[in-house]
């Protein structure tokens, strides 16, 4: 019996280190989401709000015009919940409609459409069946044509972006049995042999691995003479030898997910398939994400839309004491709820998409935020929709139509969005990644005087920048035009109601937000990054004053281009009065909370103080280890991919 190959063993700072290198370091364009951390409200960068040129609106419509036919006819969502699987002749016809090359180029025979609506096409068939819309983000926003149409040389678009365009379904395969967002200790190995790399390794969760043609796979180049190793990405022919895919997994929603666990063994790999030079593939993965994860609030903006309709259609026909139930102040409040938040986040999300079109900013932070805000606002707006159909929302759409009622999948859409709050970097990566990059200025200037590496001399340096900084900086924090009651007065319209106000309070509470970051850098030092807490705490409000910004914003735009500009205004205002409620609490939990109380307790856990808590109750888990063995080597399991012709 081969021994297993022993894991990686990392160290937190080398982990660290490994993660702070795949960083994007540098900020090129301006941002505002970036801004608004260092206490800075630059409205000018957001509004007036960009549009996309006419010939790609005009383009994008008569695409959603023909998905629309398509998802209304030709998908069958309760038949994909059934049977747990996409129908081939579904995913057929949507490569013959072209959906598998929304975002690619034109001159590769894609349909070149825009991120706007590239997330509409997105948002809309996701609606329909959101383990579709979850196929082709996979395979568009982090498979092989989005780090192929950044970092891809000619003759790999030339060969591969026709075919992802057309006919092949990609992946993207980093995580592995032991390694989630710490790719530090990534153990899959491409070791160079002449003109070829050759793969030993395992990937887990390889969403679209069942049924991919093409694979982008993450892998550890070992350094050597004449390379320079480091984690590395390659396009891989997902029907070369030595490529099994061993399980499809099964999840507690969107199960018609074509997720695996693909095992390579012995792959050869050309090295001109090879994306970037060695030791480039995090930072491709992490670049690749920075559009990438606008994929999946746009499906959260459907559900969204889902969710409001549904509510609006049950809560009227469904009487309780005399009046229907929307009528009554417990389901109102979260009718409202569901709407103004829907409304933001639609906001959030065309207002990111178009920056990233235009390219004149740098969205790294709304990106993440839009992904962060969205995955757990539509989580909560499900809940709330399966709260106010009481009985009807925990049963089953199948069980529903049993019995002669409408079949709605209300419990179906919870089960879906949860992996939203995991997929793509869980909630509590988001948080750490997101307040990285928050406080990138503060470290620029002042990092070496909390690193322990650095020399006195060093640190010396590091103190003069840092004083001419902050002496530059900490004024500006103290007064700002949230404190001048006209300003912002264009939001204040005639008729309509008032959002100059609440972003006079975004303005303050900016600037309230970077006194904060500040004072805790101030105090805790070097043991800030361990206070997650804390940064989750300023990300969250971060995110709430962005989401406001976005609501204003688009609100104006509404009311100058379309003829509903007086409701926006209305949902915008009750969007960002929730919003302040909810920033108000995290301003007070920053430095009001059980924190330190909580690691205690966490201790006591793990060393089995509370054991006895756990006494009365049976186990049903089955038996086995908590991580599969991973160790490389030939597969002995049959081959379960099933590629769609």
């Amino acid at each position: 019996m081969t021994a297993p190959t022993p894991k990686p063993s990392v160290s937190e700072r080398e982990a660290r280190r490994v993660a702070e290198a795949a960083r994007e370091q540098d900020w090129r364009k301006p941002s505002f989401a970036k801004e608004l951390f260092l206490g800075r409200f630059r409205l000018d960068l957001i509004h007036p709000h960009p549009m996309p040129p006419a010939e790609d609106a005009v383009r994008g419509e008569e695409f959603l015009a023909r998905l629309r036919e398509f998802c209304e006819t030709k998908i069958d969502s309760a038949r994909i919940e059934r049977e747990a699987r996409i129908p081939d002749e579904t995913i057929k016809g949507l490569k013959e409609l072209g959906a598998l090359g929304m975002k690619i180029d034109t001159k590769y025979g894609g349909l070149g459409l825009t991120q706007v609506y590239y997330n509409k096409a997105l948002a809309l068939v996701g609606s329909a069946s959101p383990a579709i819309g979850a196929l082709l983000s996979a395979h568009q926003s982090i498979g092989v044509p989005q780090p192929l149409k950044i970092f891809g040389t000619q003759a790999q678009k030339d060969a591969f972006l026709p075919r992802c365009a057309t006919t092949d379904i990609t992946a993207f395969l980093l995580t592995e049995p032991d390694v989630g967002s710490d790719p530090a200790r990534l153990a899959t190995m491409a070791v160079p042999d002449g003109d070829d790399y050759v793969l030993d390794g395992v990937k887990l969760w390889t969403t679209n691995g069942v049924v991919a043609d093409l694979l982008v796979v993450m892998a550890r180049v070992p350094k050597s003479e004449g390379h320079k190793g480091g984690i590395t990405a390659f396009v891989v022919e997902a029907d070369s030898e030595g490529v099994t895919v061993e399980n499809r997994n099964a999840f507690m929603g969107l199960r018609g997910l074509e997720n695996g666990v693909t095992r390579f063994h012995q792959v050869r790999v050309p090295a001109a398939n090879r994306i970037g030079p060695e030791g480039a593939g995090l930072k491709i993965a992490l670049t690749t994400l920075n559009t990438g994860r606008l994929s999946l609030p746009a499906m959260c903006v459907g559900a969204g839309k889902w969710c409001l309709k549904i509510a609006r259609e049950w809560s009227g026909a469904r009487e309780q004491w005399g009046k229907p139930v929307a009528h009554h102040e417990a389901v109102g409040a979260k009718i409202s709820f569901i709407a103004a938040t829907t409304f933001a986040l639609e906001a959030v999300l065309d207002l990111s998409s178009q920056m990233a079109d235009e390219d004149r900013n740098d969205i790294r932070i709304e990106a993440a935020l839009a992904k962060l805000y969205g995955s757990e606002m539509a989580w909560l707006m499900a809940d709330e929709l399966v709260q106010i159909r009481g009985g009807r929302g925990f049963e089953t759409a199948e069980s529903l139509a049993a019995r002669g009622e409408r079949a709605v999948p209300a419990e179906q859409i919870l089960r879906d969005l949860r992996i939203n709050r995991i997929f793509e970097g869980s909630t509590e990566i988001m948080h750490l990644l997101i307040a990285r990059e928050a406080v990138d200025a503060h470290l620029k200037v002042a990092g070496d005087l909390i690193d322990p590496d650095k020399t006195l001399s060093d640190k010396a340096k590091a103190g003069a920048r840092a004083g001419g900084f902050y002496a530059r900086w900490l004024p500006k924090l103290v007064a700002g035009p949230g404190q001048l009651p006209r300003s912002y007065a264009e939001f204040h319209p005639p008729g309509h109601a008032d959002l100059s106000g609440h972003l006079r309070y975004v303005e303050r509470g900016a600037r309230k937000l970077a006194r904060s970051t500040f004072y805790a850098m101030s105090r805790w030092q070097g043991k800030m990054e361990t206070k997650q807490g804390f940064l989750g705490r300023v990300v969250d409000i971060g995110a709430e004053l962005f989401a406001m910004s976005a609501a204003c914003v688009r609100a104006e735009l509404l009311r100058t281009t379309e003829d509903h500009g007086r409701e926006a205004y209305q949902l915008a205002d009750v969007f960002c009065r929730q919003s302040r409620i909810r920033v108000e609490e995290l301003f007070g939990r920053l430095w009001t909370n059980t924190d330190d109380l909580d690691h205690k307790v966490v201790r006591g856990v793990l060393s089995g103080t509370y054991t006895w808590l756990e006494s009365g109750i049976i186990d049903p888990s089955g038996d086995g280890p908590w991580i599969a063995e991973a160790a490389p080597g030939p597969s002995k399991h049959d081959n379960v991919h099933r590629p769609i012709p």
